[in-house]
């Protein structure tokens, strides 16, 4: 999955966020919410295809993984059921879980600092905190260093 430049791919996994935004709030289906979102802002800060490709595989995979990704958030998010968790702080653990399982390229640290940046944007500085210690506590099972 590893194509572009690190801004590059945080505007990429910006744009996966705000698709699997649309998905879960619009009840669209993946298909449906890249679709409908890249026509939208293309003019606003146009992606290359190989990001749009990667930001659209970040999307698809996140979907088709749900069940996966939300039983190891249960494991590991403790005292907090994922359907209780606010909208954008689980889509932003689904999202950077997706990636601990899909993409073995990308370390560890740059998945979870890319999850905070989209947390300290889209959420608050309370989510980072939570958001970290629930990605830390994955890793530790996903990729043991």
């Amino acid at each position: 999955m590893t194509s572009g430049d690190s801004s590059g791919r945080r505007r990429a996994r910006e744009a996966a966020l705000q698709m699997l935004y649309q998905s879960e709030v619009g009840r669209a289906s993946a298909y449906e919410a890249i679709a409908t979102y890249w026509p939208a802002h293309d003019a606003e800060q146009p992606l290359t295809d190989p990001l749009r490709d990667f930001a659209n595989a970040l999307v698809r995979g996140t979907i088709e993984r749900v069940k996966e990704i939300d039983a190891l958030l249960s494991a590991h998010a403790e005292n907090w059921r994922v359907e209780r968790m606010a909208v954008i702080d689980r889509l932003i653990l689904r999202l950077a879980v997706f990636e601990f399982l899909a993409d073995r390229e990308t370390p560890s640290r740059v998945i979870i600092n890319e999850a905070l940046e989209l947390a300290r944007t889209y959420s608050g500085e309370e989510a980072v905190g939570f958001v970290n210690g629930v990605l830390d506590s994955v890793k530790k099972e996903l990729r043991p260093e």
